[in-house]
């Protein structure tokens, strides 16, 4: 038994995708697809022979859409799963902290981590966890909009930094080329919350950050509300 696991990239946004797989059994989970890239992630998991079973977004993401929905009527056993928090009615499974998730023999487990937005959740693979945008390589998740809270924040990276310090950490962005960290090169230097920083001072730094709005977020928002299944431009 092995784990596949493959670190998938789009631009425009500077997202990553995540396809993992049990390499026995085919049972696949997908990360975070983008609509931009859906083509690719198809073709990728057809060749591969996989069976997808989840269709995982950490969060209702405003930078870009999501293709859930597209995915799923390509595979139609695949299931949508989204924190419970999410203000959507496209989900087949709403999850909670704690809840585990199965494809083969490989366990699933979300962890909540809500400030970036209300309803983001991490997901716990083995010796990975993939965090949405809470815990960014040497940066955090703005929490500016969607329910955000600098103080919500804090306290769910600091659960994260609760992990093994081995952890690999795969963020759903990095603005730098950067692909991987680990639990303890965040707690040591990451630029935000690193190094022993306390919430006050944490709080500060996050709500010091002069960030414009996301260009797609009147579209990507209510798009990724019903999981990319039609795009909303008025």
């Amino acid at each position: 038994m092995s784990l596949f696991f493959r670190p998938l990239y789009e631009k425009e946004s500077s997202t990553y995708t995540y396809l993992l797989a049990d390499s026995d059994t085919k049972e696949a989970i997908i990360i975070d697809a983008v609509a931009e890239t859906q083509q690719r992630d198809i073709g990728l998991i057809e060749e591969l022979g996989l069976d997808l079973k989840y269709i995982i977004e950490t969060h209702v993401h405003a930078d870009h859409i999501t293709s859930s929905c597209p995915l799923k009527q390509k595979f139609v056993n695949a299931q949508i799963v989204l924190g419970e928090t999410n203000p959507v009615a496209c989900a087949d499974v709403l999850i909670k902290d704690g809840d585990n998730l199965q494809f083969g023999q490989y366990d699933i487990t979300a962890m909540s981590t809500p400030g970036h937005t209300d309803g983001c959740m991490s997901f716990i693979v083995g010796d990975k966890v993939f965090t949405g945008d809470a815990l960014l390589i040497r940066s955090c998740g703005r929490c500016d909009f969607q329910g955000g809270s600098a103080e919500k924040l804090f306290d769910s990276i600091s659960r994260l930094f609760t992990l093994p310090d081995e952890t690999y950490v795969y963020p759903a962005h990095d603005y730098g080329g950067r692909t991987v960290s680990s639990i303890w090169e965040e707690k040591a230097f990451n630029e935000m919350i690193g190094g022993g920083v306390d919430k006050a001072e944490f709080v500060r730094r996050v709500n010091a950050m002069e960030l414009s709005l996301p260009a797609k977020i009147h579209v990507a928002v209510p798009a990724n509300q019903v999981c990319g299944s039609k795009i909303v431009t008025d």
